[in-house]
């Protein structure tokens, strides 16, 4: 029957714009917005598609997607994490350093992995809100960050600056870090055990059954730990790629990416309550950002109402989340 088969098409349709029925979220809507966007700065200003402004946007959206994907990780959960920005400053800093890059590299990971690591615990174990855990997290290494680094100055390993600039067979750098970065985080929340049990963990949080994953043999506590870890990882991995960009050490450089990063999520469809979202939802919803900042720059808005601007978006994709389903 026409009628029957144009019914669920219709539905199917409905379902994709909405996000209704998906664990991966509202999506495509975003999508759409991005290219709507794209198409009229594209028209608005000349400078939009000339190459040296397109690569500029790659280059500056580059550190969003990531802190963005690892701040995914921790929403999966029902969790936030408001310490991501403090963390790429402090990466920064300690980049700076003067050390030798076997030392400094390895160690901007290993102190990321004991921020996550402590910011796990303290909501896991004391059941602090991860508001608060990481609200605290976010001073107690600014403080650190302004303490060795008062002001933007230091020397940056010359492996850490010529990885974020050039290019490899064409292929443009930053290009390059966002093919890597998606595709690990893939394979860690699409390709695994460890991102299904994160869905799994925040589907029930979402639900308001905070111990149905752990009925089927999860280990909750663990998982979220680990997520956090994740989480401050890939916020450290940007804070190398900023410092490989602005070659030096800044104590500001990270100011506002928490909020640039959730926004990010919100907008790529994943759930602030848990459980439902995707990764190319994110990586769009940065995307989004980028573009905007990208065509607000070519205007000339303020940087004043810019932020104002993504405050107002936030506010907006939030609210448009179900109440009911609001774990935060």
């Amino acid at each position: 029957m026409p009628g029957s088969k144009a019914k669920p098409m219709k539905t199917r349709l409905s379902n994709l714009l909405t996000g209704n029925q998906s664990r991966q979220g509202l999506w495509f809507l975003p999508m759409l917005i991005a290219a709507a966007i794209a198409f009229f700065l594209s028209i608005r200003t000349t400078q939009f598609l000339a190459p040296e402004n397109l690569f500029n946007l790659v280059a500056q959206a580059m550190p969003l997607v990531i802190t963005a994907i690892g701040q995914m990780f921790v929403v999966v959960v029902g969790g936030l994490d408001l310490s991501v920005g403090s963390v790429i400053s402090f990466t920064t800093a300690v980049l700076a350093l003067g050390a030798p890059d076997y030392i400094t590299i390895p160690a901007v990971f290993a102190l990321a992995a004991l921020v996550g690591m402590t910011n796990g615990f303290v909501v896991t174990r004391l059941n602090v809100h991860p508001i608060i855990a990481t609200l605290a997290m976010q001073y107690i290494l600014l403080g650190i960050t302004r303490l060795m680094r008062p002001v933007s100055g230091g020397t940056v390993p010359d492996i850490v600056i010529r990885s974020v600039s050039g290019s490899i067979f064409g292929i443009p750098m930053p290009v390059l870090w966002g093919i890597i970065v998606i595709l690990l985080a893939w394979k860690l929340l699409h390709g695994s055990r460890f991102g299904l049990h994160l869905f799994a963990i925040g589907g029930g949080i979402a639900a308001g059954t905070e111990d149905a994953a752990r009925n089927f043999g999860v280990s909750d506590k663990r998982k979220i730990m680990l997520a956090y870890v994740a989480c401050s990882c890939f916020a450290a991995l940007a804070g190398v790629f900023l410092a490989g960009r602005i070659v030096s050490g800044d104590p500001n450089v990270g100011l506002l990416f928490e909020l640039d990063a959730i926004t990010a999520v919100a907008i790529g469809g994943t759930q602030l309550s848990g459980g439902v979202g995707s990764l190319h939802g994110t990586v769009i919803g940065a995307l989004v950002l980028a573009l905007l900042s990208n065509g607000m720059n070519l205007t000339n808005v303020s940087p004043f109402i810019q932020t104002a601007i993504k405050g107002s978006i936030l506010l907006l994709v939030v609210g448009l989340q179900s109440r009911k389903k609001m774990g935060l």
